[in-house]
């Protein structure tokens, strides 16, 4: 039996240093976790179950795809805007029209601490897993 009350993310990182420090942050935060290495991988998992996930933590670069996480992040926004999103490069920088509506950029390295606080401000209180509602930030 699952608790349907954790909420899902995807972690869609091509580097495995960075995706498991990602799943390790949202993990402590109160999330079930859905992982993939590119672009397509992810949007596989999205257009397969979309209405599972609360939250999209995107790299920007993925190689070998042409596409980019700002493209996920757009795509995802515009098809499931129910979905939450996190973009993070340590090698980019994000323009004005490469982030949609309420998602945020974060850069690289980060630490949990900017997570959680990322995390406060996009899920609304209805969407924050408890682990997280209780963090002190």
């Amino acid at each position: 039996m699952t608790d349907n009350s954790i909420p899902y993310a995807l972690v869609a990182e091509d580097d495995v240093i960075i995706r498991m420090d990602a799943i390790d942050i949202l993990e402590t935060a109160g999330f079930r976790i859905i992982e993939a290495s590119n672009v397509e991988e992810a949007l596989k998992l999205l257009n397969d179950d979309a209405e599972k996930f609360d939250l999209l933590f995107t790299d920007v670069q993925m190689p070998p795809s042409e596409q980019t996480g700002f493209d996920l992040a757009r795509h995802c926004s515009k098809h499931w805007p129910h979905i939450r999103i996190l973009i993070a490069s340590g090698m980019m920088v994000s323009e004005d029209n490469d982030v949609p509506d309420g998602a945020i950029f974060v850069r690289k390295p980060f630490c949990a601490h900017v997570i959680y606080n990322h995390l406060q401000v996009i899920l609304p209180d209805s969407k924050r897993p408890e682990l997280l509602k209780k963090m002190v930030i």
